[in-house]
Protein backbone atom coordinates (compact mmCIF):
# COMPACT_ATOMS: atom_id res chain seq x y z
CA UNK A 1 0.00 0.00 0.00
CA UNK A 2 1.30 3.33 -0.82
CA UNK A 3 1.37 6.51 1.19
CA UNK A 4 -1.37 8.83 0.91
CA UNK A 5 -1.02 12.23 -0.93
CA UNK A 6 -0.57 15.19 1.03
CA UNK A 7 -3.50 17.40 2.08
CA UNK A 8 -4.03 20.36 0.65
CA UNK A 9 -4.69 21.88 3.94
CA UNK A 10 -1.58 20.22 5.98
CA UNK A 11 2.09 20.65 6.80
CA UNK A 12 2.95 24.38 4.68
CA UNK A 13 -0.45 24.32 2.95
CA UNK A 14 -1.92 25.65 6.33
CA UNK A 15 -0.20 29.43 5.66
CA UNK A 16 -1.76 29.16 2.40
CA UNK A 17 -4.81 28.54 3.95
CA UNK A 18 -4.15 31.41 6.68
CA UNK A 19 -3.40 33.88 4.22
CA UNK A 20 -6.47 32.81 1.69
CA UNK A 21 -8.90 32.91 5.00
CA UNK A 22 -7.49 36.37 6.08
CA UNK A 23 -8.04 38.24 2.36
CA UNK A 24 -11.72 36.04 2.52
CA UNK A 25 -12.58 38.19 5.84
CA UNK A 26 -10.85 41.63 4.19
CA UNK A 27 -12.51 41.45 1.00
CA UNK A 28 -16.09 40.01 1.88
CA UNK A 29 -16.24 42.24 4.64
CA UNK A 30 -15.35 44.89 2.16
CA UNK A 31 -16.99 44.10 -0.88
CA UNK A 32 -20.32 43.69 1.56
CA UNK A 33 -19.80 47.04 2.71
CA UNK A 34 -19.19 48.39 -0.58
CA UNK A 35 -22.30 46.85 -2.21
CA UNK A 36 -24.63 48.23 0.64
CA UNK A 37 -23.28 51.38 1.12
CA UNK A 38 -22.19 52.80 -2.11
CA UNK A 39 -23.00 50.83 -4.75
CA UNK A 40 -23.87 53.78 -6.88
CA UNK A 41 -20.35 55.07 -7.24
CA UNK A 42 -18.75 52.12 -8.96
CA UNK A 43 -21.31 49.44 -9.38
CA UNK A 44 -18.85 47.20 -11.62
CA UNK A 45 -16.02 47.82 -8.90
CA UNK A 46 -18.10 47.13 -5.77
CA UNK A 47 -19.90 43.89 -7.21
CA UNK A 48 -16.20 42.54 -8.42
CA UNK A 49 -14.85 43.48 -5.01
CA UNK A 50 -17.64 40.85 -3.55
CA UNK A 51 -17.37 38.74 -6.24
CA UNK A 52 -13.56 38.04 -5.31
CA UNK A 53 -14.21 37.99 -1.41
CA UNK A 54 -16.66 34.68 -2.40
CA UNK A 55 -13.94 33.44 -4.23
CA UNK A 56 -11.44 33.76 -1.64
CA UNK A 57 -13.95 32.40 0.47
CA UNK A 58 -14.78 29.22 -1.03
CA UNK A 59 -10.75 28.51 -1.85
CA UNK A 60 -10.30 28.88 1.86
CA UNK A 61 -12.55 26.10 2.62
CA UNK A 62 -11.91 23.88 -0.53
CA UNK A 63 -8.03 24.12 0.48
CA UNK A 64 -8.73 23.66 3.94
CA UNK A 65 -10.65 20.87 3.27
CA UNK A 66 -8.82 19.43 0.73
CA UNK A 67 -11.73 19.75 -1.74
CA UNK A 68 -9.00 19.30 -4.63
CA UNK A 69 -11.15 19.81 -7.82
CA UNK A 70 -12.85 22.82 -6.02
CA UNK A 71 -10.06 24.42 -5.32
CA UNK A 72 -8.26 24.09 -8.68
CA UNK A 73 -11.42 25.92 -10.12
CA UNK A 74 -11.66 28.76 -7.41
CA UNK A 75 -8.09 29.33 -7.29
CA UNK A 76 -7.77 29.48 -11.43
CA UNK A 77 -11.11 31.76 -10.81
CA UNK A 78 -9.21 33.81 -8.75
CA UNK A 79 -5.82 34.07 -11.59
CA UNK A 80 -8.00 35.02 -14.33
CA UNK A 81 -10.01 37.35 -12.01
CA UNK A 82 -6.80 39.41 -10.47
CA UNK A 83 -5.35 39.21 -14.43
CA UNK A 84 -8.39 40.45 -16.30
CA UNK A 85 -9.73 42.66 -13.73
CA UNK A 86 -5.86 43.99 -12.67
CA UNK A 87 -5.29 45.29 -16.61
CA UNK A 88 -9.15 46.74 -17.04
CA UNK A 89 -8.40 48.65 -13.96
CA UNK A 90 -5.72 50.17 -15.93
CA UNK A 91 -6.78 50.07 -19.36
CA UNK A 92 -10.66 51.44 -18.54
CA UNK A 93 -10.24 53.51 -15.44
CA UNK A 94 -14.16 54.71 -16.38
CA UNK A 95 -15.66 51.40 -14.92
CA UNK A 96 -13.32 51.67 -11.82
CA UNK A 97 -13.54 54.51 -10.05
CA UNK A 98 -12.67 52.77 -6.76
CA UNK A 99 -10.79 50.07 -6.29
CA UNK A 100 -11.35 46.37 -6.41
CA UNK A 101 -9.73 43.94 -4.74
CA UNK A 102 -8.14 42.84 -7.64
CA UNK A 103 -7.38 46.27 -9.55
CA UNK A 104 -4.19 47.01 -10.37
CA UNK A 105 -3.73 43.69 -9.46
CA UNK A 106 -4.22 44.03 -5.76
CA UNK A 107 -1.87 47.05 -5.60
CA UNK A 108 -4.45 48.21 -2.50
CA UNK A 109 -3.75 44.56 -0.65
CA UNK A 110 0.22 44.80 -1.34
CA UNK A 111 -0.05 42.42 -4.53
CA UNK A 112 -0.94 39.32 -2.57
CA UNK A 113 -3.91 38.90 -5.20
CA UNK A 114 -1.74 38.49 -7.85
CA UNK A 115 0.50 35.94 -5.70
CA UNK A 116 -1.62 34.00 -3.99
CA UNK A 117 -3.09 32.50 -7.19
CA UNK A 118 0.21 31.07 -8.22
CA UNK A 119 1.40 30.05 -4.28
CA UNK A 120 -1.96 28.31 -4.50
CA UNK A 121 -1.84 26.20 -7.79
CA UNK A 122 1.40 25.70 -6.89
CA UNK A 123 -0.15 23.53 -4.30
CA UNK A 124 -2.51 22.14 -5.52
CA UNK A 125 0.05 20.83 -8.46
CA UNK A 126 2.63 19.69 -5.75
CA UNK A 127 0.30 17.91 -3.28
CA UNK A 128 -1.56 16.34 -6.16
CA UNK A 129 1.58 14.36 -7.25
CA UNK A 130 2.79 11.37 -6.69
CA UNK A 131 3.83 9.92 -3.53
CA UNK A 132 8.06 9.46 -3.57
CA UNK A 133 7.47 5.47 -4.05
CA UNK A 134 5.86 6.32 -7.33
CA UNK A 135 3.12 4.54 -6.93
CA UNK A 136 -0.31 6.52 -6.86
CA UNK A 137 -2.59 7.01 -4.13
CA UNK A 138 -5.96 4.41 -4.49
CA UNK A 139 -8.43 7.15 -2.84
CA UNK A 140 -10.72 4.10 -2.44
CA UNK A 141 -8.79 2.26 0.27
CA UNK A 142 -9.83 6.18 2.57
CA UNK A 143 -13.46 4.96 2.41
CA UNK A 144 -16.42 7.06 0.84
CA UNK A 145 -15.60 10.96 0.12
CA UNK A 146 -16.73 13.66 2.26
CA UNK A 147 -17.94 15.62 -0.59
CA UNK A 148 -19.90 13.60 -2.75
CA UNK A 149 -16.71 13.49 -4.63
CA UNK A 150 -15.83 16.58 -5.48
CA UNK A 151 -12.54 16.60 -4.47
Amino acid sequence: MSAPARGTGHGPGRLLVAVYGVLALAATARGLYQVATKLDEAPVAYVLSLLAGVVYVVATVALATDRRRLAWVTVLVEAVGVVVVGTLSLVDVGDFPDETVWSAFGRGYGYVPLVLPALGLLWLWRTGRRPAGGAAHDPSADGPARDGGLD
